[in-house]
């Protein structure tokens, strides 16, 4: 039997996860957490393994890092060449809305099949989103491309993002870091899926704050699990207990399908592969 129909509680479906990275993590206050948030592509495939991942989208932290001072282009160069062929990557293209040739380097690798879509980091590349909205959403809408975004902080408030998502509405948005916000208000992900005019927000899981208790069961609640996608942060989070709190919420086994798999193939347009 394939695995990805059993059900899903305690048992072996095989995920996507939305949101990963590889590389050399250098954000930390103290070198020890650098080390420990740092992983190249095997470190995040042999966790997702564990994790029972099948398919992870990932960003390159060297697009994405030293903060203000990262080289997109380049980290998006070597991610690419280093994930070619394995199917257990897609590439997410980091876009910085300031670097055009970011906007270039998007198209072509989406085009030849590697990318599945755009990554944004306000935070990170140091501008607000409530500025750079426009460019950002105006090629993600002309390309039909996903957005993936860093939210939760000054530059990236979950609510800044709804009115560029009403206004693009053929885009698809998701907001990463379910639960985390710069005030520790754990709902500013779900507020802006609710104030979403088309239905083309989603939220990611990718946040120490999802761990924590019933943020997963009202966020369902709230806006359902279709809105929910499974994300871990990998390689700065561990992927097993990411997968885990999925595993063991108070959901039932069809919405727990939604957020663990099926959302993200039809986000995607991913198609099921051959069971390994």
């Amino acid at each position: 039997m394939d695995v990805r129909d059993e059900t899903v509680d305690g048992t072996m479906l095989q995920a996507i996860d939305v949101h990963g990275h590889a590389g050399i993590y250098c954000g930390a206050a103290y070198q020890l957490l650098n080390d420990f948030y740092t992983g190249g592509i095997e470190i995040v495939r042999e966790r997702a393994s564990v994790a029972r991942i099948e398919i992870t989208l990932v960003s390159a932290l060297a697009s994405l890092l030293p903060r203000g001072n990262a080289d997109p282009v380049r980290g998006n160069e070597e991610l690419e060449r280093e994930i070619s062929g394995n199917l257990c990557f897609r590439q997410w293209v980091v876009v910085d809305p300031r670097i055009p040739e970011t906007f270039e380097q998007a198209k072509r690798t989406i085009k030849n099949g590697h990318g599945i879509g755009i990554k944004i980091h306000p935070e990170e590349h140091v501008y607000r989103i409530r500025d750079y909205g426009r460019p950002i959403f105006e090629f993600a809408a002309r390309n039909e491309l996903v957005i993936l975004s860093h939210s939760g902080e000054l530059n990236s408030l979950p609510e800044d993002f709804a009115p560029w998502a009403d206004a693009y509405p053929e885009t698809t948005l998701i907001l990463a870091h379910l639960g985390f916000g710069h005030n520790a208000d754990p709902t500013l992900q779900v507020r802006a899926i609710q104030k979403s005019k088309h239905g083309n927000i989603f939220a990611d899981t990718s946040s120490a704050g999802s761990i924590r208790s019933n943020i997963i069961e009202w966020a369902v609640k709230e806006v359902g699990a279709d809105k929910i996608c499974f994300g871990t942060d990998s390689p700065l989070y561990d992927s097993p207990t990411m997968r885990a709190r999925i595993d063991t919420a108070g959901i039932t086994a069809n919405e727990k399908r939604k957020i663990l798999r099926e959302n993200a193939l039809h986000i995607f347009k991913i198609q099921e592969q051959t069971p390994r």
